[in-house]
């Protein structure tokens, strides 16, 4: 698994341009595409994660949709499950979280560096009022190929509520 490197942060919107109806479209450069999708698929598989609870629970990371999306799905088989879709938006990496609270939170990668990608709030679907807690921050942690960590941070009104730690363990 190869580490990523602040150079990386070269997520850049320089070639911009736009469509009729103001729909924005970026000039993707491939060779760095790949570099940020990289790591993210040699996820593939299953993985025994604990926090935030004690009991640990399943993870599942699955390459789709032709090689364009992967699908982690948290806390897999409980009533609690989740789903995150990592893809591309032009150069940038960004993950939509399905929460189990019901809302859907988008974050954006805006660090790439030190075997770590910080994703930060970039919007979230279906809040249902400015009270409601969602997930604006995590940053995925690459330790080796058989072990990763998530550090997520739950923001209300724009404010971090709490966070937690998943640890994930690849299974063999």
């Amino acid at each position: 698994m190869r580490t990523f490197v602040a150079p990386l942060l070269a997520l850049s919107l320089a070639s911009c341009q736009t469509l009729s109806g103001g729909v924005p479209v970026v000039a993707a450069d491939p060779g760095l595409r790949a570099l940020l999708f990289e790591d993210l698929t040699a996820l593939e598989g299953s993985w025994d994660s604990t926090g935030p609870t004690e009991e640990p629970v399943t993870t599942t990371f699955e390459v789709t949709s032709a090689g364009t999306v992967v699908r982690e799905r948290m806390m897999a088989g409980t009533d609690h499950e989740m789903t995150n879709m990592y893809s591309l938006d032009g150069n940038s990496l960004v993950m939509t979280h399905y929460c189990a609270g019901g809302n859907q939170p988008r974050m954006r990668a805006h660090a790439l560096e030190n075997g770590e990608v910080a994703f930060r709030f970039d919007h979230v679907n279906d809040l249902k009022s400015i009270d409601e807690v969602f997930m604006g921050k995590m940053t995925l942690r690459y330790i080796d190929e058989d072990h990763i960590e998530q550090h997520w941070k739950a923001l209300r009104r724009g404010e971090v509520d709490h966070e937690m730690v998943i640890t994930l363990k690849r299974q063999r």
